[in-house]
């Protein structure tokens, strides 16, 4: 009997040590797995325009493939939102910041914070301004965006051999984005001969920067403008015959109001980001062409700098001279950004797995 016992508490004291070594074991497993390349913080302005979105979905996927923990965040387009939201990735232990800023300026005192505590900040797309706190700036050529619509415009009304005079209207972005003024400063370097000779007439006399930013971006604000641009210059029958959008968004205003209000024969629109619902547009020869910049690039880009961070290696850059954010020149990576119009669009949206066929109908 008392061997037996025996027996039995040997056997529940071995079993014990086997379950407690694959406890241990278990725990080891589930540690490594749980291990990672560091955190990494995202900051993104809104989910209201669709590029963002792509952005942000873009970002946190190839991050997570790199090895990182993301934290991803929208702000709905709110500055206040945004500080809160970089306040909460700092003190939750995020070791690269990368921010997308609804207004360059207002960053200032968080960022301030992010320096103190070690942590690196890659502009996105937005150049942030006035914060000695930003080490590197990932974005497309954004002068090259304007030149490119200002060149489209050009060619399409054939400035150059064509008599004119033409009438065009100009809406670019928000005052409080950086890149709404490289947009605008691009196009109007094209377009500033041609108007000063009288060949391109802005009959609104809206020319200047701050007479054609559009708040938020928003295509509301875009419509109701060109709502009182209509009514006060092309109700009379008066040719319209380009609009410079700088972007999709307000594109998308100028065109409501065009299908509204407007009776002439249908303009030539810019725009930029190439979302779905002005690419419809441009397949039913509502809008001209979109500046197509492909977020996934830009995505692995900015990937990459945050690798380097982390190795403490040098990040990627290609150009080290244009953007000063009034603490000094941010090094930069450039991507390429090309126009898509109606006769390359399946090219490079829908080939490119950018899009699919059915998301466009």
């Amino acid at each position: 009997m008392k061997k037996r016992l025996l027996s039995g508490l040997l056997a529940a004291a071995m079993a014990a040590t086997l379950l407690m070594g694959c406890g241990s074991k278990s725990a080891e497993v589930a540690g490594a797995q749980r291990e990672t390349n560091g955190k990494v913080g995202v900051a993104m302005p809104t989910k209201d325009l669709q590029r963002w979105n792509q952005d942000g979905a873009n970002m946190e996927e190839q991050l997570k493939a790199a090895g990182y923990d993301v934290d991803l965040q929208y702000a709905s387009n709110d500055i206040a939102t945004q500080v809160s939201q970089i306040e909460n990735m700092i003190s939750s232990g995020a070791q690269v910041l990368v921010i997308a800023s609804i207004d360059g300026d207002s960053l200032g005192t968080v960022l301030a914070q992010a320096k103190e505590a070690g942590i690196k900040v890659i502009a996105y797309d937005r150049l942030i301004m006035n914060s000695d706190a930003v080490s590197y700036y990932a974005t497309f050529d954004n002068y090259m965006v304007g030149t490119k619509q200002g060149e489209y415009i050009k060619e399409q009304l054939d400035l150059d051999n064509a008599a004119g005079p033409f009438n065009i209207e100009i809406f670019t972005g928000d005052p409080g984005d950086n890149n709404a003024r490289f947009f605008y400063g691009g196009a109007i370097d094209v377009l500033k001969p041609y108007i000063e000779s009288g060949k391109l007439v802005v009959q609104s006399g809206q020319v200047e920067f701050d007479n054609v930013a559009t708040a938020n971006w928003s295509t509301e604000n875009a419509q109701s403008r060109m709502d009182a641009i209509i009514s006060a210059n092309y109700a009379n029958g008066t040719k319209l015959d380009a609009v410079l959008c700088s972007n999709d968004s307000t594109a998308l205003g100028v065109t409501n109001s065009l299908e509204a209000n407007y009776t002439g024969e249908w303009p030539i629109i810019t725009g930029q980001d190439c979302d779905v619902a002005n690419v419809k547009n441009m397949i039913a020869g509502k809008q001209s062409m979109s500046i197509f910049k492909d977020t996934r690039t830009l995505a692995a880009k900015t990937v990459e700098m945050v690798d380097a961070i982390m190795k403490g290696t040098e990040a990627p850059v290609n150009d080290t001279k244009t953007y000063d954010n009034g603490t000094g020149v941010i090094p930069s990576f450039l991507c390429e950004p090309v126009f898509a119009d109606v006769n390359n669009y399946k090219e490079l949206l829908i080939d490119s797995g950018y899009y699919k066929e059915d998301d466009l109908k």
